[in-house]
């Protein structure tokens, strides 16, 4: 479904309820992350982040790393829940995005530009955001829904190791996605002559 760039930046919203199905075909997914991966900008045009797209038994291999992760960490009755959440709103879906930024191409930008040093690692923030705001937009576009989770710097090193990652690979977030199977919940909205300043 095709809308305008306003249209798909008010439709976008976070499903927790999602199946493995997709309405679409993966390489039409894979195009739009290889998309907002070529096109989203980065300051000094560093093209500091790096994507890995899971589909099928790799993105069910994630979920079980996080589960495996956090059940020596908490209760066993705090993981009950936890475990529930996973498999119910994350595991279940069709993929999952992982966001990273590549720390050597940051460190490569500072040394160039000490005068900036302490900027670079903020605009990488800036960067790895757009392109997950980007590909969460184009991903609803496709008539899938997704939400953003950080389980990261606890997951880190596992998912370098079994995905056979570089380790400047500094992971920023995880977003789940698949076919809505329930609508989302309402969406609050702050006034927005207070978040708002206009002078002509």
């Amino acid at each position: 479904m095709k809308r305008t760039f306003e249209e798909a930046l008010a439709h976008r919203r976070t499903y927790y309820s999602i199946g493995s199905d997709s309405p679409v075909l993966d390489e039409e997914i894979v195009h739009v992350v290889r998309e907002a991966v070529k096109n989203v900008p980065s300051a000094f045009n560093s093209q500091s982040t790096r994507i890995v797209l899971l589909l099928g038994d790799e993105h069910r291999k994630l979920w079980d790393i996080v589960k495996a992760t956090l059940k020596p960490r908490i209760s066993a009755e705090a993981f009950v829940k936890t475990e529930a959440k996973i498999d119910s709103c994350f595991a279940c879906g069709h993929g999952t995005v992982l966001y990273f930024e590549d720390t050597s191409v940051v460190k490569k930008l500072q040394d160039a530009f000490p005068s900036y040093k302490d900027n670079f690692p903020t605009w990488s923030q800036h960067t790895s955001a757009m392109h997950q705001f980007a590909i969460w937009t184009m991903l609803e576009d496709l008539g899938l829904g997704a939400s953003l989770q950080h389980y990261n710097p606890l997951i880190d090193d596992e998912v370098r190791r079994v995905w056979s990652l570089p380790e400047e690979w500094e992971l920023i977030a995880e977003m789940p996605f698949g076919m809505p199977v329930a609508e989302p919940g309402e969406k609050d909205f702050e006034d927005l002559s207070k978040r708002i300043k206009i002078f002509r």
